[in-house]
């Protein structure tokens, strides 16, 4: 009896083997969600000019906007951009009128701000009275409303005198999957409805980094000796730092908060950290201030703030043992890709003789993580973060420059006035491959892009006679 491929969705059949001339035929991709999401379609057609199977590896570990709620009230781990990668990887014809556009909407769709309004407007759509189900077929919409009802329900057993679901901003998306999850007891099974109900393509995998029913949060260490604990603090504070202590608090501060929080019955532990479990539903990404230092160092906390060493997604391993190439991607760098490949597993398959390619593609900004403005990142500090974060999964000490290429193979830049400065020789005595391209209005240019990622797979040819925004330099 012939075996199912390894890389398929548990039940199904549906997923191609992987090309039988290589076992190393996959590309896995590392990030977060909006970010990665402008980049879909170059993943896509690189993908499919290798016969590739192609995975994005997700961290869960988000704990701000809706996603916040629907953790404090239900627990489990943050979805948010899990969904948004499944929604944005739904075949698009073009046509606004489709069932496929439709469905992108409704999944896509935030309530309003104003509480009482989200809360009229979410029994809308429960009761298929909103416009966003015109287009949806009868069996879909039906599919789709019982597991809206199924957390609808959930949501009205959980109300308590000291606890209310707030419903501001809240994506229907998050709460399809939140539905889904209760229903199976499973996060993949959720995923796996979700894609199959968005047709993904079959040759596309979306994994969570861990696999879990449970919330799992970040820490990080500046070189200040400052600690900040929670995602959302991280990279979108809701309040400046200037405005938080400077100071620890005190003892009974820290017990009088705790106590407060405990007065609410949620899906937190009693006694877990503050911190973790204030509401962080409004925030913006337009204004961000300077982390006071550096960060230095990312791990994973239990809800006391105890630091925790958990192992990723074993279906994660599985994809990168099947994988020649690995591509971290533009992003939050500590938010969006170091709490995946710090995971117990991920270091040694990363440092697989069978990777060949491991392509860091440069932001083109620096952001809130990868400040303060007075000392920020160059593309040697991003390259050392992602490899002292490979080298703790393997239990290792940081590694020595001339060790990075064992992590970073190539790295993909545009410069601009804001991108982070590229010391071209700096890299190649470390024995990594940079690549320049041109960008436009500093962002990548899809093309060049992916005739850069092309050319390191071996699949395209340096590009000749071309505009001078779509060239690249090696």
């Amino acid at each position: 009896m012939e075996q199912p491929p390894r890389n398929t969705w548990p039940g199904s059949l549906r997923l191609p083997s992987p090309n039988p001339s290589s076992r190393c035929s996959q590309i896995t991709i590392f990030g977060g969600g909006t970010a990665t999401n402008h980049l879909v379609d170059v993943f896509t057609n690189l993908a499919q000019a290798n016969n590739s199977v192609l995975n994005y590896v997700i961290p869960i570990s988000d704990n701000g906007g809706s996603s916040s709620e629907l953790i404090r009230v239900f627990g489990g781990p943050g979805i948010g951009d899990l969904r948004s990668r499944l929604v944005r990887l739904i075949p698009d014809n073009g046509d606004p009128n489709s069932e496929a556009a439709s469905i992108k909407a409704l999944f896509n769709h935030r309530l309003p701000l104003n509480p009482k309004e989200a809360r009229l407007e979410w029994l809308e759509i429960v009761e298929s009275l909103h416009p966003l189900w015109h287009q949806i077929s009868t069996p879909k919409k039906e599919l789709i409303r019982s597991f809206l009802n199924l957390v609808n329900q959930e949501i009205v057993k959980r109300m308590r005198p000291s606890s209310r679901f707030d419903f501001s901003s809240a994506s229907i998306g998050n709460l399809f999957l939140t539905g889904a999850r209760l229903f199976s007891g499973s996060l993949e099974s959720a995923i796996y409805l979700l894609s199959s109900v968005c047709n993904v393509p079959p040759t596309t995998t979306v994994l969570p980094a861990i696999n879990t029913n449970f919330s799992h949060h970040i820490s990080v260490s500046l070189s200040d000796g400052t600690h900040i604990t929670g995602q959302n603090n991280i990279s979108h504070p809701l309040a400046p730092s200037s405005a938080l202590p400077t100071t620890a608090p005190s003892a009974n501060t820290l017990r009088k908060e705790t106590e407060e929080h405990d007065n609410v019955e949620d899906a937190n532990l009693p006694g877990s950290l503050p911190s973790l479990r204030r509401p962080a539903i409004n925030f913006s990404k337009l204004q961000e201030e300077d982390l006071p230092s550096r960060i230095e160092r990312l791990w994973y906390i239990n809800p006391y703030g105890q630091e925790m060493s958990c192992p990723a997604n074993p279906r994660v391993l599985d994809a990168l043992s099947n994988s020649s190439t690995v591509i971290y991607s533009i992003g939050s760098l500590f938010t969006s890709i170091i709490p995946s490949i710090i995971l117990r597993g991920i270091g040694n398959a990363v440092a697989s003789p069978h990777m060949r390619n491991k392509i860091l593609l440069l932001n083109s900004s620096i952001d809130r993580e990868t400040g303060p403005s007075a000392t920020p990142f160059s593309a040697m500090d991003f390259i050392a973060a992602i490899s002292n974060a490979c080298a703790e999964s393997r239990g290792l000490p940081k590694p020595s420059t001339h060790e990075f290429s064992t992590y970073v193979t190539h790295i993909i830049y545009i410069e601009t006035k804001e991108a982070p400065k590229v010391d071209r020789e700096e890299l190649a005595k470390a024995g990594i491959e940079a690549i320049r391209l041109y960008g436009l209005s500093g962002r990548y240019d899809d093309r060049a892009l992916e005739q850069a990622l092309k050319m390191v797979l071996g699949k395209g040819e340096q590009p000749n006679g071309l505009s001078r925004r779509n060239t690249l330099q090696r």
